[in-house]
């Protein structure tokens, strides 16, 4: 179960400024009732499901910004969900694990969840990483808009979240993939450390680093190299972190290639 927190009273600072819609995947009605009820009391609008039946049903008929996904789910798995809701959706997802679910966790990040949190949580990290996942989603620092950073046969669109190759064809990108992208963007030919690199992605609600950067490094490998093994544009530096090796050129209300 996870741990309440002493004082879950709401204040007028801790509300978000839009109100978002999170759905919680969890089959123990507990946790999706404690979920639901601490998530409302901070502004949220929240549903619940049970199932993958449940989910996508919710999807089709409500605004959900936020999926939070426990992979311990009978039947069709979390693992499972988590895949169609990468094919299927465009939303954010935080899955949710037990402890002894290090593989699941790697590989829920691998197949494009913005972030995770082990079970039994604080609710109050919990809440922490649901607002930084949603903040990065809808961040509009960065480039100014209408920015375009050209590189190596690609364009970023930063005001549409969005890469393309140079042909046209549109390469989708998750949240935390976009945000990693953008950091090696904006400092090509320069080693960042994976302190660096998590606070780019989690922001000041970044915890210890725990191997999710080099999970989402290649994940964001395998969509911009020419391979993913052999990676010539994003080089790791042994003790030190990461390298992007291009040039970067910085567009300015460019005719960015669509599909």
């Amino acid at each position: 179960m996870p741990e309440e927190p002493r004082h879950a009273t709401m204040s007028s600072t801790s509300l978000p400024s839009v109100t978002h819609g999170v759905l919680v995947v969890d089959d123990d009605p507990q946790v999706a009732e404690l979920l639901e009820g601490y998530l409302e009391t901070h502004g949220f609008r929240v549903a619940t499901a049970s199932d993958g039946s449940q989910m996508r049903q919710t999807l089709a008929r409500q605004a959900i910004d936020l999926v939070l996904l426990d992979l311990g789910l009978p039947g069709e798995d979390g693992l499972t969900l988590m895949r169609w809701l990468r094919e299927q959706w465009a939303g954010s997802v935080i899955i949710l694990t037990g402890r002894g679910e290090a593989v699941d966790r790697v590989v829920g990040l691998e197949l494009g969840a913005d972030d995770y949190v082990a079970k039994p949580f604080d609710l109050r990290e919990l809440l922490a990483r649901v607002r930084a996942v949603l903040r990065r989603a809808h961040a509009g620092a960065g480039p100014s808009p209408g920015a375009v950073l050209a590189f190596s046969g690609f364009r970023l669109d930063t005001n549409g979240r969005s890469l393309f190759r140079d042909s046209g064809t549109e390469i989708p990108l998750t949240n935390g993939e976009y945000a990693l992208l953008l950091a090696f963007l904006q400092a090509p030919h320069k080693v960042l450390s994976r302190d660096e690199l998590l606070n780019a992605t989690h922001g000041r609600d970044a915890g210890p680093y725990d191997k999710t950067i080099d999970v989402q490094v290649g994940r964001l490998r395998k969509k911009i190299e020419r391979d993913a093994a052999q990676p010539e544009l994003i080089k790791a530096v042994r003790g030190a972190g990461y390298l992007l090796t291009v040039d970067v050129q910085r567009l300015t209300d460019p005719d960015v290639p669509r599909p």
